[in-house]
């Protein structure tokens, strides 16, 4: 008769052995030339994100505005002194951040950096890895901070985009006179994550990395970050889109992805494209899913609107002759339909291309890209956070890779002023906290100055009074959640101002999980509230 006690001690050991088989696969080393690799990497953002993998902000929000537990309300949410909160003095110094690894901090961001020094201390080390003025982080006069694409100043804002990787631990600390506003955007991963400790002394195969990143950043968007693709297939279209007609353009089907989508419209032989732009809609659904996926007006879609606009980003673009594209990677299971809606009331003739590719990653571990443009949808309801407007608001498992915003304000002075506020998985209190709605996208002080850089755009603006087209997109700094994702900007201005807002946000979603935005119709919803540009 076999021993009960050596079946039990073979039960045991078996059910030990699959634990520890099940963590050293969900066991992830990154290199510091991994982590470079991250910001080219559109594909990686289908992927699922990890239990634990959390995007976060230290900024100087006004510390004034808090949640109260105990009353459940939020007090002082609409507080505007934005340029100078920290966590604690320490020291004689201002105690910005305090972070448990392991990490990178993808985003560096001020509207006024002084010569105060900022300095960085990474796994317990009492020598800080990074010690500078703060005007240091982006004068591209320190290594690495020396990379164009990277370090930029983009209408008054000023950008660090190196990253800067820690495993255990990150203390950020300033010294006095730092200068003015500041923003840390971070990502931390699960425990049994590696990852590299940051040093300014890269290595001869780090420093080529970043070069061929800045490279491809600065002289190559618009081209697939990654390369011809293995069995890629490519559909192109010459198409008259009836007016109130819906016409299919494509029906792909096998376990693919759709790695670019372009469209070639002639700004001559279209009606009016400041408006007919809107009036003509993009629509993709994926696995034979009854509402969309994707669901927006042609020209906000790329990125910018009203209009045809010069924008050159990594994710989306157009110029001034009508060419435009999309490098969102977009992988389905099955099928994908797309289709193109135009409901307006003149034909609507363009070109559009398509490229797919087989998957490179099991399906099981590809999300569904959503694109959806809205006005107005899902305001909060409480009464104190009137000053909250939802960019994103939707439940289930995914990332936020980035908005795109059109503000129509005709009487002209700052529209802005708002800060961003990111929910993640039902918090209260949200875990990025903003500054400023240009500080958001990238610049500063409201300065109207247009701009293209690969992760934040201002493509029309008409000096603050009229129409301003802005966008962010969250590449390295995507915001991944397991259960919901509420992403606000602050809008000081009532619509009857009016200042009005229309928003296109772009995130991935676990497969078979249905966002709650459906296609906005009549078309003067779109496009009847607006005047158009002044153009030269």
């Amino acid at each position: 008769m076999i021993n009960r006690n050596l079946i039990l001690c073979f039960a045991v050991a078996a059910v030990l052995f699959g634990a520890a088989t099940q963590s050293a696969v969900a066991e992830t080393t990154y290199t510091y030339v991994d982590l470079i690799n991250k910001l080219t990497d559109l594909e990686g953002l289908a992927v699922m994100p990890m239990p634990g993998e959390k995007c976060q902000q230290a900024s100087s929000y006004d510390r004034a505005s808090k949640y109260d537990e105990k009353t459940g309300k939020y007090v002082a949410w609409d507080a505007n002194g934005d340029g100078g909160g920290f966590i604690r003095e320490e020291d004689g110094k201002q105690v910005w951040a305090e972070i448990e690894g392991p990490g990178v901090i993808w985003r560096i961001w001020s509207a006024a950096p002084g010569k105060g020094r900022v300095k960085i201390y990474l796994d317990g080390s009492a020598r800080p890895a990074v010690d500078l003025p703060f005007s240091g982080y982006f004068d591209r006069q320190n290594e690495p901070f020396t990379y164009p694409s990277l370090v930029h100043n983009a209408a008054s804002g000023q950008n660090c985009y190196v990253p800067i990787p820690f495993q255990k631990s990150c203390k950020i600390v300033a010294d006095p006179e730092w200068g003015a506003y500041y923003h840390f955007t971070y990502t931390t991963y699960p425990k049994d994550t590696t990852l590299p400790t940051f040093t300014r002394r890269l290595s001869d195969e780090e420093k080529a990395a970043l070069a061929k990143a800045d490279e491809y950043l600065s002289k190559k968007l618009g081209t697939d970050p990654a390369g011809k693709r293995k069995g890629e297939k490519t559909i192109t279209k010459s198409l008259e889109l009836k007016p109130g007609q819906t016409t299919s353009v494509a029906d792909i089907t096998g376990s693919r992805a759709i790695t670019a989508i372009r469209v070639s419209i002639d700004p001559k032989a279209i009606p009016n494209p400041d408006r007919s732009l809107r009036e003509v809609a993009i629509q993709i659904n994926w696995d034979g899913e009854k509402e969309p996926s994707v669901w927006a007006p042609l020209g906000d879609f790329f990125g910018t609107a009203p209009g045809i606009n010069n924008i050159a980003s990594l994710p989306v673009g157009m110029n001034e002759n009508g060419e435009c594209y999309s490098l969102w990677y977009m992988p389905f299971t099955k099928k994908a339909s797309i289709k193109l809606i135009n409901d307006g009331a003149q034909s609507f003739p363009l070109t559009i291309t398509i490229v797919h590719a087989p998957v490179t990653k099991p399906i099981k571990e590809l999300m569904r890209f959503h694109a959806k443009w809205h006005r107005d949808a899902f305001l909060p309801t409480e009464p104190e956070r009137w000053i909250d407007w939802p960019m994103l608001k939707t439940n289930g498992k995914g990332r936020f890779c980035g908005a795109m915003l059109h503000i129509w304000n005709p009487k002209g002075g700052w529209w802005g002023e708002g800060d961003e506020k990111f929910f993640v998985d039902g918090e209260k209190f949200p875990s990025t906290f903003g500054t400023g709605s240009e500080d958001y996208f990238g610049y500063a002080w409201g300065n109207p100055t247009l701009f293209q850089n690969a992760y934040h755009n201002q493509s029309i603006s008409e000096g603050n009074a009229g129409n301003i087209s802005v966008a962010r997109w969250h590449i390295t700094d995507n915001v991944p959640f397991q259960k919901s994702f509420e992403g606000c900007i602050e809008k000081y201005w009532p619509n009857d101002h009016p200042t009005i807002y229309a928003c296109t946000a772009f995130w991935y979603q676990a497969a078979r999980q249905a966002d709650p935005y459906k296609p906005v119709l009549p078309v003067e919803n779109r496009n009847g509230y607006y005047e158009l540009p002044k153009r030269k």
